[in-house]
């Protein structure tokens, strides 16, 4: 057959496969390579938002395809999603099925509707599938991938009590809505990295079934329970002589997070944490003891952070930032634009933001007021994929648990984040509580060695973690113990 001849809307990558649209792929991270991600595009003025979805999601490393509805095209060309995705788009079906070969069982690892009309929505709940987008739902939904929607309508419409149960029918069958931003009278459709971050969790979570299944006793979760940690002997660090520490870590880069950061419900009233940043400020006059050269991420603090006597320091350098995602975005610059020797994330980020943060001060006369929580970006987890060759160190903060359960906390964060060394705390214990003077830890590395250090000043902890830290770099802690 002479390529003139074939059809449009025939799904074949073959031609395409190396677009050079694929440059960009993983040059934000790698959390999605090998992942192959379908986006059905449904017929609203925001669909021209789905772009910038699919360049990010391949920056992480997916594989994009792009299944749209015939009239998506009234508002944007199907050559500029062919663009986006580097792949062949499908528009309509043929006797090809690729409704089949896109979403029949394990074909795909996620499907995306971004944005989603209410016709849509409408459509898929009631097993409806007249569409390339609502045929390829149906049939995902049938091979259990996971399904992620993301609404775009007026208010009015999305508040729509027969809208609402279309959404709550499909919710019972586990597809995730990414739920829309209410202002100006219209649900608008949610921020690109909000669905980046659901992607993620959907397909942490796909895994962690599929691997279930296909054990002979399935378990409801994987975990790190009953490893067998390695207790060093303290001693070691006692025969580091101080002149080799500095020689090995002075002109050394390090950067090091500190304090809370604040996530703003409207513009003067924020959710955040107690964390002091005192156990960060006692790792900085360390680092500025053995020589670093110092990048200090700031967050908010409770106290005066950092004396004269260590501002006036020519190797320091201080990035104040409120909020998390202010945060993330200064690490991934800094990261960016030079190369550290050493990461040490110590800040305590605010874990979950306001969905919707209020541009005006809500009304104190509101009788009550109820918060839509979403999660905020794991910058730990992101460290790796910028700058693989940084020494990451990981904190993993808990509260009233076992040594134990610390224990096998802290090593399941270090292999999620692919740090090199986990510090553990237990924040509610009398004398080391948040703000104090104290501190009690474990240090956790990737071959099960842990050392426990019990309570005494953050200055001194902090001292002997760039001891763990210099014996990790040099590989003396992988020799068997004499």
């Amino acid at each position: 057959m002479d390529n003139n001849d074939k059809n449009d809307n025939d799904f074949d990558n073959t031609n395409i496969f190396f677009h050079p649209s694929k440059d960009i792929k993983s040059t934000l991270g790698t959390e999605l390579i090998d992942k192959k991600i379908v986006i059905c595009v449904t017929a609203s003025v925001a669909c021209y938002k789905t772009i910038d979805l699919v360049r990010l999601l391949i920056r992480h490393g997916a594989e994009v395809f792009i299944v749209m509805s015939k009239t998506v095209e009234k508002f944007i060309s199907k050559d500029y999603f062919v663009w986006a995705s580097g792949n062949t788009v499908v528009s309509a079906l043929s006797g090809n099925l690729e409704h089949i070969v896109l979403a029949d069982y394990g074909k795909s690892d996620l499907v995306i509707v971004y944005p989603a009309t209410a016709n849509t929505i409408g459509k898929f709940a009631n097993g409806i599938d007249d569409t390339p987008p609502t045929s390829v739902l149906s049939v995902a939904l049938g091979s259990k991938i996971p399904i992620i929607i993301a609404p775009a309508m007026h208010q009015s419409m999305y508040e729509n009590n027969i809208i609402k149960k279309n959404i709550f029918t499909l919710e019972k069958e586990n597809v995730v809505f990414a739920n829309p931003v209410i202002e100006e009278g219209k649900a608008k459709i949610v921020d690109i990295n909000i669905v980046l971050t659901a992607a993620m969790d959907a397909l942490k979570k796909d895994n962690i079934l599929r691997i279930n299944s296909t054990l002979k006793n399935p378990i409801v979760n994987i975990s790190y329970q009953n490893i067998d940690f390695i207790k060093k002997d303290d001693s070691i660090i006692y025969d580091i002589d101080e002149n080799e520490l500095k020689t090995f870590f002075k002109g050394k880069r390090i950067l090091i997070s500190l304090g809370s950061t604040i996530e703003y419900i409207d513009p003067i009233r924020v959710i955040t944490n107690t964390s002091s940043g005192k156990m960060g400020i006692s790792l900085v006059k360390n680092a500025l003891d053995f020589g670093f050269n110092v990048t200090v991420i700031k967050g908010l603090t409770n106290f005066n952070t950092i004396d004269n006597k260590v501002y006036s320091k020519s190797n320091l350098k201080i990035l104040d930032v409120k909020t998390t995602q202010q945060m993330y975005d200064v690490v991934v610059k800094e990261l960016k634009s030079f190369s550290y020797d050493i990461v040490i994330l110590a800040a305590a980020v605010s874990d979950f933001k306001p969905f919707v943060s209020s541009n005006f001060k809500i009304s104190s006369e509101n009788k009550s007021l109820a918060l839509d929580l979403v999660p905020t970006v794991k910058i730990v987890d992101r460290i790796k994929n910028i700058s693989k060759d940084s020494f990451l160190v990981a904190f993993k903060a808990d509260c009233n648990i076992s040594a134990d359960s610390l224990l096998q906390k802290s090593y399941k964060k270090l292999i999620d984040s692919n740090a090199d060394l986990v510090v553990a705390n237990d924040i509610c214990k009398k004398d080391t509580h948040i703000g104090s003077e104290l501190n009690e830890i474990f240090l956790i590395n990737k071959d099960k060695n842990y050392f426990y250090f019990p309570i005494q000043n953050k200055y001194d902890i902090s001292n002997k973690i760039f001891k763990i830290i210099y014996l990790d770099m040099k590989n003396i802690l992988q020799k068997p113990s004499s």
